[in-house]
């Protein structure tokens, strides 16, 4: 036996597997992302804490190998800024509304009032004058 199907119902299952794949699509960006972000933070910062409990037991480890892998964690530590900008589009947002550099030329400057508004837990607050403060 096979129950038909109103007309409602395949437009109503096209629709979830759209929302579906979209969602899919942005797990899987963001699972990308961080594993690159994880991946690159192992890569660097591994060798040096490896290094650094063999020294602590051994003490057989050279100073200049030393130097180098705690600069190749530091050169992680610098590409991260690189990093996300490439792979995080709210970031890239975050940045250009902020930093001149990288503003587009149709987006207003943010004053320093809205932002120490927005920084603030209180919220907009009626105007006070200096006597009413003292």
């Amino acid at each position: 036996l096979q129950v038909p199907r109103a007309p409602s119902q395949p437009a109503a299952g096209s629709e979830s597997r759209r929302f579906t794949s979209k969602h899919s699509k942005k797990a899987l960006k963001a699972s990308l992302t961080l594993g690159i972000l994880l991946g690159m933070f192992f890569v660097a910062w591994l060798p040096f804490f490896v290094t650094n409990v063999t020294q602590a037991v051994c003490a057989c480890v050279p100073a200049s190998f030393f130097d180098v892998l705690t600069w190749l964690g530091y050169c992680n530590s610098t590409m991260n800024p690189i990093i996300y900008p490439l792979f995080m589009r709210d970031f890239k947002r975050a940045m250009g509304k902020y930093l001149p550099c990288c503003r587009r030329s149709g987006e207003p400057r943010p004053s320093a009032i809205s932002l120490s508004m927005r920084n603030s837990n209180s919220g907009p607050r009626a105007a006070t004058s200096l006597k009413n403060v003292l």
